[in-house]
C-alpha cells in the first residue's frame, strides 16, 4: 500500500530570503474579482501543517495571497533564463507565478508553495499573468495521475476560480480563469544557473550551489568520481541522478510532458509545470503532446535525450565554478542510471520482484515489443499483466521465474485500469464548462488515488532528497 503523506505541524522556514536580492523580484498578486475554492489537496495540506485552515482562511492565503504567518512577507518572482526548444532565451523568468511560502515537512525537508496564474510580474512581457480554469483542472489531473504512478512530481495544492474572462488562442474564448498553488521541494531551475552564467555572477552561483546542497541534499557522488569534494560537482551528480530517474519514470508511466525546456527543469528532479501533456494511447516513441512541436523534439521516445541535453546545459553553467572533466564524468552516468531506473520502475509497475539488470532489461524489451505489436493502451497492458498474469508467448517466457509483489488490493480485480487519455480529460472539462458539474473531476481524483493505494511504494529515485 502507498503510504500517505505524513502529518506535520506548520514549520515556516523562508530560507530563500538569503538569496532574494539577486534571485528574484518582490511582486504583488493580482486583485481578482472573486475567489471561489474549487480544489484543495486533502492529502498534502496536512503534510505542511495547513490542514486546519478554514475555507475562508484558505482563500485569503491562496486566492488573495495574504502572507502565511512568519513566512515570506511578499511573494518573489524568480529570475532565470533558459533554452526553449534549444534556442537560448534570456527574456524569461516567473511571468505568471511566484514563490509564496516555504516550510518543512515531517522529515525536515524544505517545501515551497509556488503559484501559476497569480498575475503579472516584471518577467511577464506581453502575457496577462493568468491561468485558465481548464489549465488548472488539467494540472490537477496530471499531478494526481503521476503521483499515483510513482513519479516525483509537484502536487497541485489549490485551485481557486478567479472570475475573469480570458482570451486564449488554444481554447474557445472567453474562458474562465483560476489561480493555482503548487507544492514542491523547490523552484530552482537549470535556467536559474544559466542566467548566472550569462551575467558572470560567480559569487552568486557559488551561493546558489551551496543553497541547493544544504536544502535539497542527497547521497554523495560515487567514491571514484573525480572532483567529488567540489560542491558544484556534487550538485551535478545529484541533478544527473534525479533527471535520469525522472526521465525513466515518465517513460514507465507512458507520459509525455510536452515542453522540456531548461527553464522547466527543476534541480530537485521533480516533474512540474504541466502545459500540453498527454498520456500515450499506444506505445509510440514518436507521439508528441504539443501541437507546436513540429519537429518532435520532445516526443515520447526523445524525453530521455532531452533531459540528458538539459543536464549538459547545467554542466556548461557550472563551468563558472568547476573544471569540465569532473562535470563530464557526472554527465556520463546519465545513460547507465537511466537504464537502471527504467528496469527498477518497470518491474515496480508490473508488480514483479526484480531479478537483476540483464534479466529485467530483457523483460522490459519483451513488454515493449508486446505493446507495439498489439497496439494495446499502456495502462491496460500493465493492469492486465500485473504480477505476470495473462502473459503469453515471448512475454510469458520473459516473465517466467519472477515473483509477484502484493496484488491483494481490489483495484487489481477491476475490469479496466485508471487512465488519463485526452478524451477523458475533455469529458471532465466539458462537465465543468457546460454544466458547472465538478463531480466527474472529484470522482476521477478519488479513483486515481485508489489506484495509487493499490501499488506498493515506488522505488526511491537515485539522488532522492534527504532531510536537511
Amino acid at each position: 500500500m502507498r503510504p500517505e503523506p505524513q502529518a506535520a505541524p506548520y514549520r515556516p522556514d523562508p530560507v530563500i530570503l538569503s538569496l532574494a536580492d539577486w534571485l528574484a523580484d518582490p511582486v504583488q498578486a493580482a486583485d481578482f474579482p472573486k475567489v471561489q475554492l474549487r480544489f484543495r489537496n486533502s492529502r498534502w495540506d496536512m503534510a505542511v501543517g495547513l490542514a486546519e485552515l478554514s475555507e475562508e482562511q484558505w482563500t485569503s492565503h491562496f486566492g488573495r495571497f495574504e502572507p502565511l504567518p512568519d513566512n515570506l512577507p511578499q511573494p518573489l518572482a524568480q529570475r532565470y533564463h533558459g533554452h526553449q526548444f534549444r534556442v537560448y532565451n534570456p527574456e524569461i523568468g516567473d511571468g505568471r507565478g511566484f514563490t509564496f511560502a516555504q516550510m518543512r515537512d515531517a522529515r525536515g525537508r524544505l517545501l515551497d508553495l509556488g503559484t501559476k496564474g497569480s498575475g503579472t510580474t516584471p518577467h511577464s512581457r506581453s502575457g496577462d499573468g493568468r491561468l485558465t480554469l481548464k489549465g488548472g483542472v488539467r494540472e490537477i489531473l496530471a499531478t494526481e495521475m503521476l503521483e499515483a504512478l510513482g513519479v516525483n512530481t509537484s502536487k497541485t495544492f489549490s485551485i481557486i476560480e478567479t472570475g475573469e474572462a480570458l482570451w486564449r488562442g488554444d481554447e474557445p474564448s472567453p474562458t474562465r480563469s483560476s489561480v493555482m498553488v503548487r507544492l514542491s521541494h523547490g523552484h530552482i531551475r537549470i535556467g536559474t544557473f544559466q542566467r548566472l552564467l550569462a551575467i558572470q555572477a560567480k559569487d552568486e552561483m557559488a551561493q546558489l550551489v551551496d543553497y541547493c546542497l544544504a536544502h535539497y541534499p542527497g547521497p554523495p557522488p560515487p567514491e571514484d568520481a573525480p572532483g567529488r569534494d567540489e560542491p558544484a560537482v556534487q550538485l551535478m551528480h545529484l541533478v544527473v541522478e534525479r533527471l535520469a530517474d525522472l526521465a525513466a519514470s515518465w517513460m514507465v508511466a507512458g507520459f509525455v510532458h510536452g515542453v522540456l525546456n531548461t527553464d522547466n527543469m527543476n534541480i530537485t528532479g521533480e516533474s512540474f509545470d504541466y502545459g500540453p501533456w498527454r498520456w500515450l494511447p499506444t506505445w509510440d516513441a514518436g507521439f508528441t503532446a504539443a501541437y507546436f512541436d513540429q519537429s518532435g523534439l520532445y516526443a515520447f521516445g526523445r524525453q530521455p535525450e532531452a533531459l540528458h541535453w538539459n543536464c549538459g546545459q547545467f554542466a556548461v553553467a557550472l563551468r563558472l565554478l568547476a573544471e569540465a572533466p569532473p562535470l563530464v564524468a557526472a554527465m556520463e552516468r546519465f545513460g547507465p542510471l537511466y537504464m537502471q531506473a527504467i528496469a527498477r520502475r518497470w518491474l515496480w509497475r508490473l508488480g514483479l520482484i526484480p531479478q537483476g539488470q540483464e534479466r529485467d532489461g530483457a523483460l522490459v524489451a519483451a513488454c515493449e515489443k508486446a505493446m507495439r505489436e498489439s497496439n494495446i493502451q499502456p495502462d491496460l497492458f500493465f493492469h492486465r499483466h500485473r504480477g505476470g498474469r495473462g502473459a503469453q508467448g515471448e512475454l510469458a517466457e520473459a516473465c517466467s521465474g519472477y515473483q509477484p509483489t502484493d496484488a491483494s488490493h481490489a483495484y487489481w480485480s477491476d475490469e479496466a485500469p485508471q487512465s488519463m487519455l485526452i478524451e477523458e480529460v475533455e469529458a471532465i472539462w466539458s462537465a465543468i464548462a457546460e454544466r458547472d458539474d465538478w463531480v466527474p473531476l472529484e470522482e476521477k481524483v478519488t479513483a486515481i488515488r485508489r489506484m495509487g493505494e493499490a501499488h506498493c511504494p515506488a522505488p526511491a529515485p537515485a539522488g532522492h532528497i534527504t532531510a536537511s
